[in-house]
């Protein structure tokens, strides 16, 4: 993994743990439902997040180097694996 991409997927899950025990408080403190399902949405948005910056540290990294490698076969499987995993949201 790129060194910038890792300091940058660190930085958002500690965002997101944060967010994550904040939602907790709300529930525990009974919060207004509309206000805790905007927090969810929040969390559900920056997780995304991180799965889009991982698909391109992926595609950039080790497929790029397996397609240079002439390991053609399995990039191709890489990439539909993620594709399918995608498809699953």
């Amino acid at each position: 993994m790129k060194k910038e991409v890792k300091k940058r997927l660190v930085r958002r899950l500690n965002i997101i743990e944060g967010q994550i025990r904040g939602l907790q408080k709300m529930v525990e403190e009974e919060v207004y439902c509309v206000d805790i399902i905007t927090q969810t949405s929040a969390v559900r948005h920056a997780l995304s997040s991180i799965e889009n910056v991982m698909l391109e540290n992926h595609l950039s990294t080790h497929v790029i180097s397996q397609m240079k490698s002439g390991a053609h076969k399995k990039a191709i499987g890489e990439i539909l694996s993620v594709y399918k995993v995608s498809k699953k949201k």
